[in-house]
This record gives C-alpha cells, structure tokens and sequence, in this order.
C-alpha cells in the first residue's frame, strides 16, 4: 500500500512538472513577443500579428506531433487483442534523416538559413516590416513549431492510446449486451450497456463497493481474483441451474450481511421465478450501499413482465421515491439510468391497462321528433 502510494504521488508530481515545464515554455515565448511589439511603431499591429504567427506555428507543429503520436494496433501474437503500442514512426523518420544527413553531408544545410530568410522576409510585414522584424519573426515560426510539435506528440502519445482503449473496450461490451438482448437476458444485457457507458464516461459508477465485499462473497470459480462484479456476474449466469428455492433466496437475504443480501440479489437477476419483490423494494430503499442498490435495481429490471397492477405500484413509488430524495440515487449515475428505464417500462405496460380500466361513455341516442315514440334501449328497464 504505501509503495502504491509512493508511486501514484510519484506520478502525480511528474505530471506536475510536465505542465509545469510546458507553461514555462510556452509563457517565454509569448513573453519575447509582447517585449519586441512594445518596442515597434504600431505595438498593438506587431502584436496581432505575433500571435497569428503563433497560432499558426503551434498548429501546424501539433498537427505534426499529433501524425507522429497515432498509436498502432498491436498485432504480435500473446498481445491483448486491441491493445495499442507507441507509433515508431518518429524513430524511423530520426534514423531515416540521420542516415541522409551522413550520406548527403553537412553542406546542404547551407541553404536552410537561406529558407529562413526568406519566410522571415515574408513575415516581417506582419511584426512591424523594420529589419529586426525579419530574424525574429523567423525565430517566433521556429520557436512555436517545435513547442507545438512536442505539445501535440507528447499529448498524443499519452492520451490517445487509452481514449482509444476505452472506445474499443466500450464496443465490446455494447456487442456483448446486444447478443444477450437477442437470448432474452435483459438484465445482463443491461447491466452491459451500463458498463459500456461507464468505459466511455457517460454515467457514473455505483456510489462505492465496501473492501469487505469480496470476502464475503462466494469465490469465482472461473477467476478467484475476479473482483465484485465478476462474482455477482458468474452467480447469476449459474441462478436457473441452481437447486435454491425462493424461500431460501429470500431468506439468504435476510441474513443481513452484505455479501448474503448481494448474492441472493445476484440469483434474483438471474432467475425471476427466485425473485422476491419486498426484498428488491428493501434493496432499493434501504440499501447499504450503492453497490447494492444498482444490483437491486437489476433485479427489479427482470421483474417488470412479472408485475401485477399493484406490484408494478409499489415498484414505480419505490425508484420515483429514490429519484427524488437528495440523497438517494444520483443524477447522472448508472442507477439513475436503471431507474429512469425502469419507470418508462412501467409506464409503458400502464398506459394499455390504464386505458381498458377507464369506462368507455355509452353513445348518444338521437332524439326523435316530438310526438314520434323513441326507441327502447337494450337492457334498459321499461
């Protein structure tokens, strides 16, 4: 533990530096434009134009980082498939100029001072067009290229291969979630869709998992390092195989433990016909932890075909009621999302009951004429 916290601190003052290091940079140069525009004719013209100059330099040179920094898939084998590895082109491209620069010589470089003349020339105008406008103007294209080309690889090379990880993990989930959709799991199809906009950022996770939860749960058989969720998982894939009745779910719920009240959640997901709804309502209401309380969530999910009228009630009062507490579920959490399915399902299988349960007006009878006799009713008492 304290060598994990010795290496995130590491880290962290690391990226501290870096940002540090880049500001410096970055603030010397603009540094050394404002100087020279207060030292011009038309201060503000020779700064406006500076900073065009700046702009486009560091674009062009992040444009260039960013084509060097695109990571490659790796293809090797025993690799993780869609992992990504640093691009080796900038190594490439240093070997590749090294051994033009040997083969070629030192005197072709004569003619790059004269290259820069000529931009400088082009671009003085734009700093205040005297002499001392033509080297620095040159030296602010070089300056701000190279910042920008370090700023755009470096950016690249750090954040993109994990951007690119996430998406590609996302996916995954999202494919695996349709496929289970297709065989009728909806709750695991769910609890995947769940995961796939958390990998992309879009919902929150559960509010936390207590560090005694995993011991209290049975071991995976598949992995005995899967974590809580892998376990939760695995039981409920093994729900409709298991010789438990509902009575003994329910009553292993009532232990009161929490990794008792988890597991027989777990089981719930798995086979409604194991589904107990005061236990799932108590989850949901009372739950010790968020953890729990998106697990009952699931469980409700398999529940919601299975509902009579006044079941589906107290259900909707249940995660409405949540909703709306300033210290229930979270806006913008992965229960949020639960919750908000849950009740447009309800509502949904509401809306055609509700309909047939309102009675319909009897239809108008026309009125005869005055002095003609009206017709009888069907089922009216003469």
């Amino acid at each position: 533990m304290t060598k994990a916290r010795r290496r995130t601190g590491t880290a962290a003052a690391l990226r501290t530096a870096q940002r540090a290091a880049a500001a410096v940079l970055f603030g010397t140069g603009l540094l050394g434009l404002v100087l020279f525009s207060l030292g011009r004719a038309h201060a503000w013209q020779a700064l406006g134009g500076g900073l065009v100059v700046v702009g486009a330099s560091s674009v062009v040179g992040g444009a260039l980082g960013f084509l060097f920094g695109v990571p490659r898939v790796r293809n090797g084998s025993g690799e993780p498939q869609g992992s990504y590895a640093p691009n080796t082109n900038l190594e490439q491209v240093s070997d590749w100029l090294t051994k033009v620069l040997l083969g070629v010589g030192l005197t072709q470089l004569g003619s790059l001072g004269e290259r820069l003349h000529q931009l400088g020339s082009a671009l003085a105008p734009a700093l205040g067009g005297e002499d001392a406008a033509v080297p620095f103007s040159a030296a602010l294209v070089l300056y701000f290229t190279v910042f920008g080309f370090l700023a755009g690889w470096l950016v690249t090379r750090l954040a993109l291969p994990q951007v690119l990880t996430d998406a590609d993990q996302a996916l995954d989930l999202f494919l695996a979630g349709q496929d289970r959709d297709r065989r009728g799991d909806k709750v695991g199809a769910d609890d995947l869709r769940v995961r796939a906009m958390q990998q992309l950022g879009l919902l929150g996770g559960s509010a936390d998992q207590p560090g005694a939860l995993a011991a209290q749960l049975p071991p995976s058989a598949a992995s005995p390092t899967a974590g809580p969720d892998g376990v939760v998982a695995e039981v409920r894939s093994t729900a409709r195989r298991s010789a438990l009745t509902a009575g003994q779910v329910r009553d292993l719920y009532a232990d009161g433990s929490e990794g008792r009240r988890i597991q027989a959640l777990a089981l719930m997901q798995g086979d409604p016909a194991l589904a107990d709804l005061s236990s799932v309502l108590d989850a949901i209401e009372h739950p010790r932890s968020g953890f729990e309380q998106y697990h009952a969530l699931l469980a409700a999910r398999g529940l919601l075909s299975r509902l009579p009228g006044a079941e589906a009630q107290r259900l909707r009062d249940a995660v409405a009621g949540q909703l709306m507490l300033p210290d229930g579920i979270p806006y913008g959490s992965d229960r949020s999302w639960l919750a908000e399915k849950i009740l447009s399902r309800l509502e949904a299988q509401a809306g055609p009951q509700a309909s047939a349960a309102v009675p319909q007006a009897p239809a108008a009878v026309p009125q005869a004429p005055a002095g003609v006799p009206q017709p009888a009713v069907s089922g009216e008492n003469s």
